[in-house]
């Protein structure tokens, strides 16, 4: 393993009001010395923070420390080896989150002879290689940063606590115990009795199932990653833009009543209980394109409807001359195949109290229609009090329309206890491992030479082993950690 001492910020570039950078290897001391003075390395304690000023004492005039340049007061953490993230001593830095600071304190750190920036998920990788966490742990710190919702990131915990780890411990230990009694069986072939291949049979079939189990549990990042999709859609000024604007407590999205506002679809990210999601406002729907640039909105939002995991309706709430909502556009929109998942209606503030006037009011579409919505179930998902009156003006029922669309797009697991993989590495070593076990159970219904199970089983053990990382290659760990971003 690489000797040299490694450096780089742990936050992100930009402006924050505190920034972590991570020092770690062999030169932290002189590092802090560099810094803080000799007096930071006087009674130093483990994992107790402490408020100094860093320097660059490069810039000093003679021996007098005072006259080094100051580069921020801020607070510091010492983790002494073995007891740090990556197995080594390890420095974090919480200076002021000015890109000036992060920028000037790693270049003095970077300074010190043997201190270079780090690569991407070296800091993990070392914390692999020095026994702090296995292969498993190393690729879910990853999940861990990249989850979109709850329930991928309460996965990818487990993963880091070593849950799936355990189990393949166990199943590896497992088929250690088949293999030595096999190998006793290669060395002892003349002076033993034949072996008892089909109580062999039996511990083997179980071990494949509990391989097929969790190699069924395997999904794609790509399938994992991907945010889940509301749409919006319905008729040009119905108030689709004013219920997106409300979800996100933002003008995000120029509000008109002029139809055909909205000439291209909008996506925008709203953040659930669940986790985030993509939210897209379309232009509206009409029965009849009034240009070419019209209607190729209405395509658009046909395109983008047809990717949608949840459909929003937004309809027109005029009156007809009986007070009552009128809205033939839903006809149109379901008619062309558009069924959706929730239907609001929008009317106007002022309907619950003063219906009366507004039936007799020939210009009703002159009062803002999107402020006061009402959602209604579609038929497919329609459940007691389905109706939830939501004011985009207001908020009111804001919080019932998300608790809503959380139902629909953050479905509840069945069973929370259970995990799932999400590495194409690990999947490969799973169908390794079970394709090899496949061969033994063939091997010992049709030729049960002892010296072949053997060896199968050999090519199992080591099929699992490379899940944890027991086996490694220098190419499997760079291809693993060159993911990684930089700090991690």
């Amino acid at each position: 393993m690489d000797s040299q001492t490694i450096v780089a910020p742990m936050t992100p570039a930009g402006v924050s009001a505190v920034a972590a950078i991570r020092v770690s290897g062999p030169k932290v001391r002189e590092v802090m010395r560099l810094l803080f003075g000799e007096s930071a390395l006087k009674n130093l304690k483990p994992r107790e923070a402490k408020l100094a000023t860093a320097r660059d004492y490069r810039t000093m005039v003679g021996d007098d420390r005072k006259t080094a340049q100051v580069v921020d007061s801020l607070l510091y953490i010492f983790f002494e080896a073995p007891n740090s993230y990556t197995g080594e001593d390890v420095l974090e830095l919480y200076p002021h989150g000015n890109p000036i600071i992060v920028r000037e304190l790693i270049q003095v750190i970077k300074s010190v002879d043997g201190v270079r920036l780090a690569e991407p998920g070296e800091y993990t990788r070392r914390a692999f290689l020095n026994g702090r966490m296995d292969l498993v742990q190393a690729e879910s710190v990853a999940d861990v940063i990249h989850s979109a919702n709850r329930d991928e990131l309460k996965n990818a915990h487990r993963l880091l606590g070593g849950a799936l780890s355990k189990k393949v411990r166990t199943l590896t230990e497992q088929v250690m115990d088949i293999s030595a009694r096999l190998e006793l069986d290669v060395d002892f072939a003349e002076e033993e009795a034949d072996p008892d291949y089909a109580t062999w049979g039996v511990k083997i079939a179980a071990i494949r199932e509990s391989v097929e189990s969790i190699l069924k549990s395997f999904k794609g990042k790509a399938a994992v990653s991907r945010l889940p999709l509301a749409v919006l859609y319905g008729a040009p000024n119905a108030g689709k833009s004013s219920l997106v604007n409300a979800l996100l407590g933002e003008d995000r999205i120029l509000v008109s009543n002029i139809p055909g506002t909205t000439r291209d679809f909008v996506e925008v990210r709203l953040f659930l209980d669940g986790g985030e999601i993509r939210l897209v406002d379309t232009a509206g729907i009409a029965d009849k394109a009034t240009d070419a640039l019209d209607a190729l909105s209405m395509e658009k939002s046909k395109e983008i409807l047809a990717e949608a995991d949840m459909k929003i309706l937004v309809l027109d709430g005029s009156l007809d001359e009986r007070g009552a909502f009128y809205h033939p556009e839903r006809n149109e929109v379901e008619s062309k195949g558009l069924q959706p998942d929730l239907v609001v209606v929008s009317k106007s503030d002022l309907l619950d109290d003063k219906c009366e006037e507004l039936v007799s009011q020939p210009c009703l579409h002159e009062y803002d229609r999107a402020q006061h919505l009402v959602l209604e179930r579609s038929e497919s998902t329609k459940t007691k009090d389905e109706s939830i009156h939501v004011s985009s003006k207001t908020g009111e029922g804001l919080a019932e329309l998300k608790r809503a669309m959380n139902a629909a797009l953050f479905k509840k697991i069945e069973n929370s206890e259970d995990l799932w993989i999400t590495s194409e590495r690990e999947k490969t070593c799973l169908e390794e491992a079970l394709a090899g076990i496949d061969r033994v159970l063939s091997l010992i219904r049709t030729n049960p030479a002892v010296e072949l199970l053997a060896f199968e089983m050999q090519l199992v053990r080591r099929s699992l082993q490379s899940i944890t990382g027991e086996i490694s290659s220098e190419d499997v760990l760079q291809k693993i950690f060159a993911g990684f971003c930089i700090g991690k």
